[in-house]
């Protein structure tokens, strides 16, 4: 376009955001602060959206030193915009202190930091905002409860879950979505009451989705529930990727290999690729990202000689490679060869040869991470006397002195 006013910048800033491509997205508001033009509150909650997603913190830290300059007057969306940012870029604290300057006066800015409290795992921390946005008059939505059931999801309050899905009904008037039901049955879950869960899906006013089905299906993965497991991935009706490797995990984790090995066929025989995971580091405002057994980065030799040595290290202060979730029927030393070359364990092992001794780590990925990385990076981050912050699909994991966030209870 020879001409570019500002809603043509606008335009693009959020269509990339909206559909994923981040990078793009926060290239082309670089461009768009080069080109003279000064950026709106349309630009900055757009370009926050897709700083938010990527997890790019320093690039985040960038914008909002702009939106100061600039003295851009605040509302409840840029207010929103800038809390959802820190808190998905690992700095909740930031996200608190944030909140508790701005004007709070519309339920998303509540929605969005009860949000980035569940997604930290901050369950009482959510319950304690929550209360104080009712005391405050603000009366909460389904948005609310979804974040505030997510968060008694992540934090094992299971009680505290049934009160509250209770409330929605008898205090506020608010009828169940399937994304309640799906948190609930999520919180259920993961504290193992499997029984309760699977006829809390069958009595459910909507239809379950894929998503609940999905819920259930990982923790019977996680408890073994081989029979429940089973059934639960026959109502899923575009099984994908997950959904097979999930299958395969719990009867390869009762040795049953050939079963096993089965689930693998049907994949292949319907043609559905595996979920490659991706994990991702920002130093600077640069971003660099790895796949399992990655060799592509020119810093190749340099990071499997620190992920090596860490390996070594993290095994003679107790870690234990936790080879029974590779599902394939190969030797014990292929089995922990494959851990190994993770791509989290690649991006942290990038990270240390990058930055100084003691220097916070923040790795995405796209995926839920494994229990093997989980407690790998436990001890790494003991090792190193390092904090090590990692956001997967799911939530985020503070590793500190051998120690996470979630305190086991993912």
């Amino acid at each position: 376009m020879p001409v570019k006013d500002l809603v043509s910048w606008n335009s693009m800033i959020a269509g990339t955001a909206r559909n994923s491509c981040l990078k793009d997205a926060m290239n082309i508001f670089s461009k768009l602060v080069n080109s003279g033009l000064v950026p709106d509150g349309f630009s900055f909650s757009s370009v926050l959206s897709a700083c938010a997603q990527a997890g790019a913190r320093c690039y985040g830290m960038w914008v909002h030193q702009l939106m100061a300059e600039l003295g851009l007057e605040m509302n409840h969306i840029l207010s929103s915009s800038l809390v959802d940012m820190y808190a998905k870029c690992g700095r909740i604290d930031v996200a608190i202190g944030i909140f508790k300057t701005i004007k709070r006066n519309h339920v998303s800015v509540w929605n969005t930091m009860i949000g980035g409290l569940a997604a930290h795992g901050l369950g009482s921390d959510a319950v304690m905002f929550f209360r104080e946005m009712e005391s405050e008059g603000l009366v909460p939505d389904g948005v609310t409860f979804v974040a505030l059931l997510t968060a008694c999801s992540h934090s094992g309050m299971v009680e505290e879950a049934r009160q509250y899905f209770e409330a929605m009904t008898t205090k506020y008037s608010i009828t169940p979505r399937i994304e309640h039901y799906g948190a609930m049955v999520d919180t259920l879950s993961r504290a193992g009451l499997l029984d309760e869960a699977y006829d809390l899906v069958k009595t459910m006013n909507v239809k379950p989705d894929a998503v609940i089905w999905r819920a259930l299906l990982s923790a019977c993965c996680r408890y073994r529930q081989t029979k429940l497991g089973e059934i639960t991935v026959k109502e899923i009706a575009f099984q994908g990727s997950g959904d097979y490797t999930l299958l395969s995990n719990i009867y390869s984790s009762a040795n049953r290999w050939e079963d096993s090995e089965e689930v693998w066929k049907e994949r292949k025989k319907k043609g559905i690729r595996k979920s490659k995971g991706l994990s991702w580091v920002e130093l600077g405002r640069s971003t660099h990202e790895f796949k399992a057994g990655d060799r592509s980065h020119p810093d190749t030799d340099g990071i499997y000689k620190v992920l090596h040595r860490l390996s070594n290290k993290a095994k003679s202060e107790g870690y234990i490679p936790l080879t029974e979730l590779v599902s394939k029927d190969v030797s014990e030393e292929e089995r922990e060869e494959n851990l190994t070359v993770h791509s989290e364990k690649l991006a942290v092992a990038y990270s240390i040869l990058k930055t100084m001794p003691r220097t916070e780590i923040m790795v995405s990925k796209n995926l839920q991470t494994c229990s093997d990385c989980h407690e790998w990076m436990k001890i790494v981050s003991k090792v190193l006397c390092r904090v090590i912050i990692m956001r997967d699909r799911v939530r985020f994991h503070r590793f500190e002195g051998g120690c996470c966030s979630c305190k086991d209870y993912w």
